[in-house]
């Protein structure tokens, strides 16, 4: 506890983000950052509310509550509030190994777990969180730290997304030898390819690699497992290995017209701009370009959401994203969605914000089902939809009824299906011969991480679905941890 009476006295403050005219115009982070006096007076909002739920990490209703990684949140408030920054640095790498990655992305579950929130507004988390690693990097205070000892054990990590490098810097930091195998040309997974530089800066996950490799872990890209190894002579290497793959697996819509020019699953066009950016400030042009197009992305989660962001960078006619659900309520909803659950309420992400400024309105359009893509020549042309009701039957499952007379034609040269993800891809499975549980992800024991294959772990998205970088993060240090009871009997690591 900071302040006893602190969430009384302060209200609570967020950074103020630079403007979305002026940012669409680059790809730089849009976040601006608070005063450290500020970010004190935040801190001191954190109550003695006797159980923290910000730092549970639970599943309620369907929705995680609280931080998945268990940072102790309490602690480091109020390490702030009395400017103690190099301790509350301290406890924040206790639980957490990368903080300035879910500084930047993660949804923030531990702010709709807050006690605070039930009678206000919760305790500004994320903006503390990303502060205190950002002033640690810049203070000099973050430096590798490589094992005094090593184990003489062998570790092979397949995958540098956040599952793949939490697995690496732990298993690590116990000692073991640890190799990084990635299929694309740079190291961080959907961390690098995914979420674009707007929302994370590519230096910002070079710099962790950076201090990784320096710490011993030895990094492998362009290097596909089944393909360039086959997974026999992994297994022949290695005294481990961690399937970090993730859940690649595109999900497809099954409309007509989908065989269109013009019609692109959602994460070729993110990551075929990023690679461009990366590789030449887009010069090279070998990316999918929204410039003067009808764009229409398909998804109204987080993806479709980035889809947005990056068509009006790129400088689209028009920009639409269709969701299957209705208009989330302006407050939350006590009887079916009651704290410490997360709140689904109507909010503006950054990419609405800045279609809103742009176009005048949110570029959401909600309770939408596309019927047919229709196009001239082979090329897309236009988009058909139809609004619809979703109810829940008895069993729990949902419904959608089409509503009559409610057909619309939207003109469309560019569309991105970003309907989510069905699973790890089948290069690894085949190649290591690995169960699969009814989703398709690799079948692992619960608490365990190990799968059918003697000596084979598998964590993260691959294991569990697609789900949040703090989950996958988690799962690598949960993973890394039973990996080195493997190995050596026993663990101290946390």
């Amino acid at each position: 506890m900071s302040t006893p009476t602190g969430f009384m006295e302060y209200q609570r403050e967020l950074p103020a983000d630079r403007d979305p005219i002026e940012r669409i115009k680059d790809w730089e982070e849009f976040h601006k950052h608070l005063s450290n006096e500020q970010l004190r007076t935040q801190g001191a909002r954190c109550m003695d509310c006797g159980t923290p739920y910000c730092h549970t990490g639970i599943e309620i209703g369907g929705t995680v509550s609280g931080c998945p990684v268990n940072n102790l949140i309490p602690e480091w408030n109020n390490l702030i509030y009395r400017g103690l920054w190099r301790e509350a640095l301290d406890r924040l790498h206790k639980t957490n190994n990368f903080p300035e990655f879910t500084g930047r992305v993660c949804p923030a579950p531990c702010e709709g777990s807050c006690t605070v929130g039930l009678i206000g507004d919760s305790v500004t988390i994320k903006t503390i969180e990303q502060a205190i690693i950002d002033r640690g990097f810049e203070e000099g205070w973050v430096v590798p730290q490589p094992p005094k000892m090593r184990t003489g054990k062998k570790v092979a990590v397949v995958g540098s997304g956040p599952a793949g490098m939490a697995t690496a810097a732990q298993l690590n930091k116990a000692g073991h030898t640890v190799t990084v195998y990635e299929r694309a040309d740079r190291i961080g997974g959907l961390l690098t390819y995914g979420i674009p530089t707007m929302k994370l800066e590519k230096n910002v996950v070079q710099r962790r690699v950076d201090l990784l490799a320096e710490e011993g872990v030895e990094f492998v890209t362009n290097t596909e497992i089944g393909k360039d190894i086959t997974g026999d002579e992994l297994k022949e290497q290695f005294d481990a290995i961690v399937l970090c793959g993730g859940a690649t697996k595109a999900r497809e819509v099954d409309i007509e017209g989908r065989d269109l020019q013009g019609v692109h699953q959602a994460m070729d066009y993110l990551n075929g701009t990023i690679k461009s950016y990366l590789d030449s400030n887009l010069e090279d042009g070998n990316y999918i370009n929204a410039k003067d197009k009808h764009v229409i992305v398909i998804g109204g989660g987080d993806t479709g959401t980035d889809c947005v962001a990056t068509a009006l960078r790129h400088g689209c006619k028009s920009v639409t994203q269709f969701g299957t659900h209705a208009k989330a309520p302006l407050k939350r909803d006590q009887a079916n969605n009651p704290w410490p659950q997360f709140p689904n309420v109507y909010t503006l992400d950054y990419a609405h914000e800045e279609a809103k400024a742009l176009y005048g309105e949110d570029p959401r359009a909600f309770s939408v089902l596309t019927k047919k893509f229709v196009g001239e020549n082979g090329v897309l042309k236009e988009l058909h939809t139809v609004q619809i009701e979703r109810t829940v039957d008895e069993t729990g499952r949902k419904i959608y009824t089409e509503l009559p007379g409610t057909e619309k034609v939207w003109p469309a040269d560019l569309v991105m299906i970003a309907v989510g993800f069905e699973g790890p891809e089948n290069t690894l499975v085949d190649q290591f011969g690995l169960e699969q549980d009814r989703r398709t992800n690799v079948k692992a024991a619960y608490g365990k991480y190990t799968t059918n294959v003697e000596k084979v772990f598998a964590a993260g998205d691959m294991r569990r679905g697609q789900s949040l970088v703090v989950w996958a993060i988690n799962e690598g240090r949960e993973a890394a941890r039973e990996v080195d009871k493997y190995l050596m009997g026993a663990s101290q690591l946390p």
